[in-house]
């Protein structure tokens, strides 16, 4: 896959050496990240108002974002969200994973990330009784911070078909090669029973599957739909909904957010490959 080089301006080099000079304190870099179904933009007041989605970006003050939702369901899949707004107002731009000019996610997946990030995409199809996919994007973080695999996805309804998808998910993370790796997403399973959840099947990959925080329904959330996962080599440190006046009404889920750690040295992308 080709390698591409988004160019970023002063006030985003700025942001990223005061999250470095803070990581620093902690012994190892760190990264804030953020996973948020948009629900195509309709607040839970029945209002479509792509604006107060892109204020709630803006509020999560993130560094990567995994979108869910993110294109009309139905017709020609053009993008809900203006992507030069999404930029003055929160620092982001979204990587082109649509086969549209107009588009901005594959099967309502977007991934946003700071200008002067290095990517590699894939994108996978997920099995299922309903058309699913998933973003997987390999990064080279600006900063020096080295490489970074992402896997957006938005998982189904269906026990069974959730199974297969973190089958499918799993096996295309060992295709590639090996690096710190991250999973964001609506992977749209309540159960924290390990035995009963259909995410086991991650475990393999990644950690903390089992536990997860109350993201839907947003007004009042009690089911943890979506997740932040991290592997052994890019554990998360904390996860948490962000509940704010804002976020309650923008969406019928909370977004949540979360801080990474990555390793202290790792090769970058370009050198690697």
């Amino acid at each position: 896959m080709p390698i591409f080089r988004l160019l970023r301006p002063a006030a985003a080099i700025r942001a990223d050496a005061h999250r470095r000079s803070a990581a620093e304190e902690t012994g190892a870099p760190a990264l804030r990240v953020a996973s948020w179904n948009i629900h195509k933009c309709v607040g839970t007041d029945g209002q479509f108002d792509p604006g107060r989605v892109t204020a709630v970006i803006a509020e999560l003050d993130a560094e990567l974002v995994a979108l869910q939702e993110v294109d009309r369901r139905f017709g020609r899949r053009t993008a809900l969200l203006d992507a030069r707004r999404l930029a003055q107002e929160t620092g982001l731009v979204p990587l082109p994973v649509s086969d549209l000019p107009d588009g901005m996610g594959w099967h309502g997946n977007a991934i946003l990330v700071r200008p002067g990030t290095t990517w590699r995409l894939q994108r996978l199809h997920l099995p299922g009784a309903e058309p699913r996919g998933a973003v997987v994007a390999e990064l080279d973080l600006p900063g020096g911070r080295g490489p970074l695999r992402v896997v957006a996805a938005h998982f189904g309804l269906l026990r069974r078909c959730r199974t297969r998808q973190a089958a499918a998910v799993v096996a295309a993370v060992a295709r590639g090669r090996d690096m710190p790796t991250l999973m964001m997403g609506d992977l749209n399973e309540w159960r924290l029973d390990r035995q009963r959840s259909a995410l086991r099947g991650l475990e393999p990959v990644f950690r903390g599957v089992a536990a997860g925080v109350p993201s839907f329904p947003s007004r009042r959330p009690f089911l943890p739909l979506d997740r932040i996962l991290g592997c052994a080599r890019a554990p998360v440190l904390a996860v948490e909904a962000h509940d704010t006046p804002l976020a309650r009404t923008a969406s019928d889920h909370l977004p949540l957010k979360a801080l990474v750690r990555l390793p202290a040295t790792v090769p970058a992308l370009a050198s690697a490959a």
